[in-house]
């Protein structure tokens, strides 16, 4: 009876969920997919050469190209960001240092041109490419890319980066013309994947001082594409850079429009308001997929979705609350229920499997749905009259279904759960606080672990958006540290499968989905290549996205 209890519960809070998803956000979709972007999207006159490329298959200029972001990006300043979409719109108008291929598999030149290390690990000089502009700003026209520019926005991320994304730099300087000397803290094998980030994109000095807290909203740098208007909660639009020092975008405008519920992203993408509706969720992947006109692109993400418990005050400082909170949830029939179309596989670790520090035999390790052993463990801990815990997520459609399911599963423990649901900047700004009982998300980055592990536990990690809830524990630490500091992949392999087993006894999170990357395709898109880090990149080396209309 209780089994059949908990079913209609959860069935009727997905219910809930879905009809308040569809309200909150109708809106804010009608409104960001205006009829301008449409009209530009078809615009212009083509010319007979443009029809016959078109038909045989060769790319063309010009075009709109639109995506639709699940979740609505706020802080565009690179050392600001919190949030893959941020990360998005600065890779487009801004360049890094270097690059990832599009397998994630090497490393390829960007900015710089060639690099060097010393035999200590410690000390990275780069050859700076020559002739590249910045976007043409407030307070520059336009002028030549130098070391300076570099070091300074090197320095700029290590000191003042809210997520610590280059917190390994002890400093940058210029030490010729067109190279750059990167000295680090002690030797750090993620150095190089860390400078691919977009936190540590390069940008004009002469911007950022002059706009100050609004650098953001005025972003400026050497990429694909210039960012021409943002607008919070709705859109950004960006022209392309005919001066691209890689090559010239085929794509004449780029637009980033914010569409939170993925059932309206798909109609949008049905309707030729978007050309790629990202992280599509639900009945949305099969309105997707049944369409011919459409391709639905998915590929294993490097993900977890994760329940993030505090670690540090509250009643889940208690592990006995927090195992208790894990064995409440059946989590194989939770992610049945969000995942209906095969979106996403159960998890158990904090690193997805795509990870090379993966280790399936720590997966024992983690409770099972045990409510009884639950409710038990409560009682020990002083709870056995009840609790009452906030949640904290994003607003996107698949965070708030989890948010009522994961409310109805703690019910039956005795357990009131608080859903406080805002857009990502909020969201963001809580997670980092360390003031949430538990702050529910996703993280998704590259392979090498310290992505995940080194961001989501190590203690210097306090006050980012991934340790927010203050995880801590010397051994930890230290493994990871080593692991840092050893130059052998299968020597940091083993370290980071040691921190893994102790992270994965002090249970500091429920990490229950190992989501794919879904991405729905127009016809008219061509060169697009997905990504199983997520993100999108319309000019590499590899493709040049363009559209036929």
């Amino acid at each position: 009876m209780k089994k059949k209890l908990l079913a209609l519960a959860l069935t009727a809070a997905m219910c809930a969920s879905l009809a308040a998803c569809g309200g909150s956000s109708s809106g804010e979709a009608t409104s960001a997919a205006g009829g301008e972007t449409t009209t530009a999207a078809a615009g212009g006159e083509g010319t007979e050469a443009q029809t016959q490329a078109e038909e045989a298959g060769d790319p063309v200029k010009g075009g709109t190209l639109t995506i639709s972001l699940s979740a609505s990006p706020s802080k565009l300043d690179p050392i600001h960001y919190t949030g893959t979409y941020e990360s998005q719109i600065i890779k487009e108008v801004c360049d890094t240092l270097i690059e990832y291929n599009s397998q994630l598999s090497d490393y390829e030149p960007c900015l710089a041109t060639e690099w060097s290390v010393s035999d200590d690990g410690t000390q990275y000089v780069f050859k700076i490419r020559e002739g590249v502009k910045f976007h043409p700003g407030q307070y520059q026209d336009g002028r030549e890319l130098t070391a300076d520019d570099i070091a300074y926005s090197l320095n700029r991320s290590g000191e003042l980066s809210d997520s610590n994304r280059l917190s390994m730099l002890e400093k940058a300087e210029v030490t010729g013309d067109f190279e750059v000397t990167c000295t680090l803290k002690s030797p750090n094998s993620s150095f190089l994947t860390a400078l691919t980030d977009a936190g540590n994109a390069i940008v004009p000095k002469e911007e950022v001082e002059g706009w100050g807290e609004e650098f953001g909203n005025h972003l400026v740098g050497t990429g694909p594409f210039i960012m021409e208007s943002f607008a919070l909660d709705q859109e950004a639009i960006l022209q392309k850079n005919a001066d691209y020092w890689m090559t010239e975008p085929y794509i004449d405008t780029l637009v980033f429009k914010v569409i939170t519920d993925s059932t309206q992203a798909a109609n949008a993408l049905q309707t030729g308001e978007v050309d790629i509706a990202m992280d599509l969720k639900g009945e949305s992947v099969d309105t997707v997929r049944n369409n011919a006109d459409l391709t639905l692109m998915e590929t294993p993400g490097l993900h977890v979705a994760y329940l993030y418990f505090n670690m540090e005050k509250g009643p889940t400082a208690d592990p006995k609350v927090r195992k208790a909170l894990i064995e409440a949830v059946n989590v194989d029939e939770m992610v049945a229920a969000l995942y209906k179309y095969g979106e996403a596989q159960g998890a158990k670790l904090s690193l997805p499997p795509g990870s090379w520090g993966y280790d399936a035999s720590l997966e024992e390790k983690v409770p099972g749905y045990d409510p009884e052993d639950a409710k038990a463990l409560l009682a020990e801990a002083g709870y056995g009259d009840g609790l009452t815990l906030d949640l904290y997520i994003s607003d996107t459609e698949v965070r708030q279904n989890m948010a009522v399911l994961i409310q109805a599963y703690w019910a039956q423990v005795g357990v009131t759960l608080n859903i406080h649901a805002n857009e990502w900047g909020t969201f963001s700004e809580v997670a980092m606080s360390n003031n949430a009982d538990v702050f529910g998300m996703s993280w998704t980055w590259y392979p090498d672990p310290y992505f995940f592990l080194n961001k989501l536990f190590a203690t210097e990690e306090f006050g980012g958006i991934g340790n927010g809830q203050h995880y801590s524990r010397a051994e930890v630490d230290d493994l990871l540290q080593k692991a840092l500091e050893a130059t052998d992949q299968n020597d940091r392999a083993d370290y980071y499968k040691q921190a893994l087993a102790i992270i994965t006894d002090d249970l500091p999170g429920l990490f229950y989905a190992n989501e794919n990357v879904i991405y729905g395709v127009s016809g008219r898109v061509h060169d697009f290549i997905q990504r199983s880090d997520g993100t999108v990149k319309i000019v590499t080396p590899e493709n040049n996205v363009w559209v036929s209309e």
